[in-house]
């Protein structure tokens, strides 16, 4: 399987370490995703089902599973992100990348990455979840992606972008999608696109702006952001003092091709 050069240049940018220093602030102040989003996701597969959340972060894609009753197995190779989970009693946490989960061959019905799969390499990757998920297993890619046609939105992005020194992250995360498309292992491709919104008021503004992995972490450079997102803050919030990031969610689904 070939894939495109400008996917595979995240996978080595340190994605097993880069989010520790922010594990915190992951955990507080990251956005969910929509309901909608895992009903379709779970949509006409079996009540009881295993699911593999790879690179799970701190659990939030992992709890929202768990709560429509999925045994999750969820696959993180971060320890500072691990020990800032939340814990659920449907969610077992291991250690493991997205290219060795050390699970065992067809053991799962569902494989999930949410925000995740542009970290890892992915030929090497796709080619995992195909030996362990069971045949005609399900795989689905979930991204968030900021909605620029939002004017607050728009404004955040531009202050990430701004402070991250315009980091490749944002243009390279929109292709890694790609390579599903190329790689034999997985059929049936499928694209839904669901409006979600998350309401933050200025702690949370600052927080989900601090736990970008890219943000740079010298204090003049937050001192910067946190300055310019306090006046994003004060010229936005509404009678609640809330603010909202609109994001569209990008789920693609695809199925294991039996060999």
């Amino acid at each position: 399987m070939s894939t495109p050069n400008n996917a595979t240049q995240l996978h080595l940018m340190n994605p097993l370490t880069r989010f520790s220093d922010r594990a915190s602030d992951y955990a507080k102040y990251r956005p969910s995703y929509p309901h909608e989003a895992i009903q379709v996701i779970l949509q006409g597969l079996p009540s009881q089902i295993v699911a593999a959340d790879i690179g799970a972060g701190t659990g939030i894609s992992s709890r929202l599973l768990a709560q429509q009753k999925v045994k999750v197995i969820a696959i993180e190779p971060n320890a500072a992100m691990r020990q800032a989970a939340e814990s659920h009693q449907l969610v077992e946490f291991r250690d493991g990348t997205a290219e060795a989960t050390c699970l065992p061959n067809n053991s799962v019905n569902l494989v999930t990455c949410f925000q995740s799969f542009h970290w890892f390499n992915p030929e090497t990757t796709l080619e995992e979840f195909h030996r362990i998920l069971q045949p005609s297993g399900r795989l689905a890619l979930v991204w968030n992606e900021r909605d620029r046609s939002c004017c607050f939105t728009a404004e955040y992005i531009q202050l990430i972008s701004e402070v991250s020194n315009r980091h490749p992250i944002e243009s390279l995360r929109l292709k890694s999608v790609e390579p599903l498309f190329a790689t034999p292992s997985f059929i049936n491709i499928q694209k839904h696109e669901f409006a979600y919104k998350q309401a933050l008021d200025l702690s949370g503004l600052i927080g989900c702006a601090l736990s970008v992995s890219y943000v740079p972490c010298e204090e003049s450079a937050q001192q910067y952001l946190i300055t310019k997102l306090q006046e994003l803050y004060n010229r936005n919030c509404d009678k609640q003092g809330l603010v909202y990031i609109i994001y569209r969610t990008n789920v693609h689904l695809a199925e294991t091709q039996i060999n």
